[in-house]
């Protein structure tokens, strides 16, 4: 099952986080949560790990009309979005909005998720 959208880019991994939150601020999404799991497998496993950042991106405007019709929608946000380096190459990945939505079995998220899959690509696109 493919389950996000993807893409391998030309620029580093700092320039690649700088360039995501740009991109998604472009399609009306900020970034709530920023995981840096290298550092964290280091501090709290004293594991290397690949350069490996998740990022927690939200629309207010989209995930408040979620969450106002289906209210366990909230344990489904923020849609994640992933950088990550591997073998000296830079991979950005986005959680699919439309599987992140069809758990919930509510077909009234099918419109949202269309659009939030269309901008994500969209912002995927451009990187």
């Amino acid at each position: 099952m493919d389950y996000t959208i993807s893409a391998q880019v030309d620029t580093g991994f700092e320039k690649t986080i700088e360039n995501v939150t740009e991109e998604l601020e472009k399609e009306g999404f900020g970034v709530l949560t920023d995981i840096d799991v290298q550092k964290t497998l280091k501090k709290k496993l004293d594991k290397d790990f690949r350069k490996y950042r998740i990022l927690g991106a939200c629309n207010p405007e989209i995930a408040h009309q979620a969450i106002e019709e289906e209210t366990a929608m909230g344990a489904l946000l923020p849609c994640n979005v992933i950088v990550y380096e591997d073998s000296g190459k830079v991979f950005v990945e986005v959680i699919d909005p439309e599987e992140l939505a069809s758990v919930t079995g509510n077909p009234e998220l099918d419109g949202m998720a269309s659009e939030m899959k269309e901008r994500m690509k969209e912002m995927v696109q451009r990187l």
